[in-house]
């Protein structure tokens, strides 16, 4: 009983603190309270710490760019500013999927947003839901971008000798009877898309979905903006896909993530 006892009173465990690490972070903070600067002795009283310890946090700070050093007084520097745009970019990134749940409720079909990014497709983010389901990704989206409206979308923003060369890595393949897998035909139908105009694509991924796409293009970003429907409601995407390019267009995050 009394060994019961014993561990039963023990105190719980606590989670394990880096010490220098919170020194550093008290270092940083107090370089906020000086609109001027600070020098290290002045940090170090306000942060509370020795100064020979100040010092080699200082210049650690100093070397990966959260502080920089003039005239023997320190600033925040370009990492932390990088830091305050990380959470601009979170912000942003909440807000864009919020808009995109909205337009969710609002076509009652799942959303998707997605980037060409680093020459491939990267599919962001998705808002689906009990009643808007999304597309079960069989295959590899990255790899099947001919098939799909998102990545046609994608690829028919490129000039053409970035589409050839995504069509060279990732050569077309047929995965349904609807789904153009002829390279030259993929390069023409991906020529022929109109700049503003959504893409859409029925059954060539999955079967038994059809989907479409807008184009949205930032400075040098590609993106798109796309819906999915169940084959049964087939006969609402063209509407859809209308209301889709409207709301796209009145949208304003930065849809650089």
């Amino acid at each position: 009983m009394d060994r019961i006892a014993g561990r039963a009173s023990a105190p719980s465990r606590q989670p394990t603190l880096i010490a220098s690490v919170q020194r550093a972070l008290r270092l940083l903070e107090a370089v906020g309270g000086f609109l001027q600067g600070a020098t290290a002795k002045q940090l170090a009283r306000a942060a509370g710490l020795p100064l020979g310890t100040t010092y080699h946090l200082l210049r650690t700070l100093t070397h990966e760019g959260y502080l920089r050093r003039a005239d023997g007084r320190f600033y925040y520097g370009d990492s932390v500013d990088g830091i305050g745009r990380a959470d601009d970019r979170q912000s942003e990134r909440s807000d864009l999927r919020a808009r995109m749940e909205r337009l969710r409720d609002e076509l009652g079909a799942a959303v998707y947003f997605a980037l060409y990014r680093d020459g491939e497709v990267t599919v962001v983010d998705v808002a689906a839901g009990a009643h808007q389901p999304a597309v079960e990704p069989w295959a590899d989206f990255r790899v099947t971008a001919h098939a799909h409206a998102i990545g046609q979308c994608l690829l028919g923003q490129l000039p053409e000798e970035a589409r050839r060369d995504h069509l060279a890595r990732h050569p077309p393949v047929g995965l349904t009877p609807s789904t153009l897998a002829d390279e030259s035909a993929v390069l023409r139908r991906l020529a022929a898309l109109r700049p503003t105009m959504p893409v859409v694509e029925r059954q060539e991924y999955a079967l038994g979905t059809v989907c479409a796409a807008v184009p949205i293009t930032v400075g040098s970003v590609v993106a798109t903006m796309a819906l999915s429907l169940p084959l049964d409601q087939a006969d609402r995407l063209t509407a859809a896909a209308g209301r889709l390019r409207r709301s796209v267009g009145a949208m304003t995050p930065s849809f650089v993530l």
